[in-house]
This record gives structure tokens, sequence and C-alpha cells, in this order.
């Protein structure tokens, strides 16, 4: 009986060892076939390469089912068919097809890095569920993190969980906009790998970063293709040079009154500086923009840097201009005696674009506008 047994268990235990090492080589294939750059794919662990095989196949029926890049992947598709319906006589059309392919791969990369070099910022495609499909691979440039230790995570582990209920509501698609193009603009805290200190891998230890996040939501009816959102994230402040001819810089207080603004105020809006003084930005504004002021507002309030986007703000002696603000808030340098560690806001800086020329120069919309100004 105990021979028995004992070949039983060596029969048992190799039958193991044969099943791990077939397991081993399954995954070892997988992450070979999966598209990353040489040498990634064997420092991955087996449930890395489950969640990048999960993102890759959804990436693939994303761009299946959009119409732009489907044109792309078919001619694609058709070059790998011709070689494989080829003889092994055929190999010089083999390796012209393969030639041909490899340009036109060059090209297309060529063509992503200038994109992703005019955007300062990086793509991300988020699943109805929040799962991150796809990564730009430049994220590592702006947040630290690399696109193999995101991609197939959930959102919800990298935001802020004040910022859930926000993200949320953006990727929920309304009745009203069940088509493919519903547009999204919102701010995000995201978990950031760069500290002070350098590169931290690790996820408590990690900083905040504000995003700014602009894209659609692609859910088509005809499409087969689960509803996806789209977005560009650009870390907030933006990197570019913030000053130029048509550009000014303001204080403000908490609520929004002016403490300080440049003399460009007076070349771009008519505006002397001492005029301006102790206004709310609100009365600047156009009447029908002031939801996406108030928006921008809230945003600095809560997440300390924000950008409005377009809005109208008013001329003097009549008119508009689109203009768009940059904002950030800046804490005192003493914490407050109340909560200990917790940064007391001294004023909101923001740093105003002037996007247009004057528009409707004869149109008064507020009594600022006029020449005499308003009595405060």
């Amino acid at each position: 009986m105990t021979a028995d047994k004992e070949r039983r268990r060596a029969i048992s235990r190799e039958a193991a060892r044969r099943r791990r090492r077939v397991e081993s080589d399954v995954f070892v294939d997988l992450s070979r076939l999966l598209p990353l750059h040489p040498g990634v794919g064997t420092h991955l662990d087996r449930p890395s390469v489950i969640r990048l095989t999960l993102s890759y196949l959804r990436t693939r029926t994303l761009l299946k089912g959009a119409h732009p890049f489907g044109n792309v992947g078919m001619k694609t598709e058709g070059c790998h068919s011709i070689n494989q319906d080829k003889k092994m006589g055929d190999g010089e059309e083999q390796l012209g097809c393969d030639g041909e392919r490899h340009q036109e791969g060059s090209k297309v990369s060529e063509e992503t890095n200038m994109y992703l070099m005019t955007l300062e910022g990086f793509l991300m495609v988020l699943s109805a569920d929040g799962d991150v499909v796809f990564l730009s691979d430049n994220i590592r440039k702006y947040m630290g993190w690399t696109q193999t230790e995101l991609m197939g995570h959930n959102i919800y582990e990298l935001a802020h969980p004040c910022d859930h209920e926000e993200v949320r509501g953006n990727l929920r698609l309304p009745a009203d906009e069940g088509w493919c193009g519903a547009k999204r603009d919102f701010i995000m805290r995201v978990k950031s790998a760069l500290t002070s200190r350098g590169r931290s891998p690790n996820l408590r230890s990690s900083t905040w970063k504000v995003l700014h996040c602009q894209g659609w939501v692609r859910a088509c009816p005809a499409s087969s293709a689960a509803p996806c959102l789209l977005l560009t994230c650009q870390p907030l402040p933006l990197s570019h040079t913030l000053l130029s001819g048509q550009t000014f810089t303001s204080q403000h207080s908490m609520d929004m009154r002016l403490t300080h603004c440049d003399q460009r105020a007076t070349l771009l809006l008519g505006y002397r500086p001492e005029e301006l003084l102790g206004r709310s930005l609100y009365d600047l504004c156009h009447t029908l923009d002031t939801h996406r002021l108030t928006k921008h507002h809230l945003n600095l309030c809560l997440k300390s840097q924000s950008v409005s986007g377009p809005y109208r703000m008013l001329v003097k002696g009549g008119g508009y201009v689109w203009a768009e603000s940059h904002g950030a808030v800046i804490p005192r340098n003493t914490p407050s005696r109340s909560r200990l560690g917790v940064e007391r806001p001294l004023c909101i800086l923001c740093v105003t674009y002037i996007l247009s020329g004057v528009e409707e120069p004869y149109l008064q919309l507020s009594l600022d506008q006029m020449s005499h100004g308003y009595p405060r």
C-alpha cells in the first residue's frame, strides 16, 4: 500500500508540474501576442497579462466599430490575408507588403507622437463601468505611471473619492443623448506617481494631480461596441507659456472679486485696473455664460485648479470678446489654527486668454460697459 501511495503521489506531482508548465507556456505566448514594447511583456505577471489582454480586446472591438479606424484596420487585415494566401515562392511580394505596412506604421506613429506633443496631455478611454480601456504611452511623462500599470484598472481606484460622483455622471449616457458624440468637459483629481522626491510606484504614497478632461461619449446603436468615453487629459497648470500679448493676469478673493489686475487688461478690455478693483468677475461675464464661470469657480474652491472653457467677457464701451481663464488657488504660508495641517486659501490667481476680437461693439449689456463707469 505504501508503494502504491508513493507512486500515485509521484504521478500527481508530475501531472501538476506538467500543468504548471503548460500554463506558463500559455501565458508566455499570450504576453508575446500583446502589442507592447519589446521587453515589457517578459516582466508581466499573470494577472497583468490577463488584464492587458482584456483591455486589448476591448480596444479592438472599439476600433472595429469606429468608421474612421475601420478602413485602416481593413487595409491592414487585407494585406495580412494576402500574405497568408501567397505561396512560399511569392516571397518578394510578401516582403513588399510587409515593407508597405512598416512604412504606414512608422508614418502613423510619427503623426501620433506629433499630436500628443501638441496636446500637452495624454489620451484615455474609459468603459461605461469606469475601466481604463486604453491609455497613450506618454502618460508616464505627466503622471509617472506607465501605460501597462494602469490599463485594465478601474478609474475609481485612481480618482479622488470626492470626484467619484462627477466621474460617474460623465460616464452615464442619458436617454436624450442616445447618439454618437455626447460631449464631456470636467475636472478630475487622479493619483500621480510624480512626487517631490521623484517617482513613487506605491499608490498609497502617491499625490493628487488635477486633470482637465475633455472628450465624447461614443455610443452608436448601430454598432456592437459597448459605450465608452474618449478623453484628452491635460494636467493643470498647463506647461506652456502663459503670458503673451493676448493674456492678462488677475488676482481674486475667494468670491471672485478682483484684488489686482495688470495693465494689459486695459489694452484688451478697455477697463483701467482701478475700475476693476473690487468688482466681481461675474460682472464682466456675459449673462448666458455665467454657468461656465460658476462651474469654474466651484472647481477652484473644491479642487484648487480649473479651466473655465470659452466664455464671453464684456468690453468697456460695448461688445464682448471670447476668453478662457486658467485659475489656481494660492494657499497661505501659515496653516489654519482650527484644523492643523490644513492650509487656508489666500487668493485665486487667474491667467485669462483673449481668444477673439471685439464682437458686436455697439451692444451694451451692462452698466459697467458705459464710458462713465458705474458708481460703486
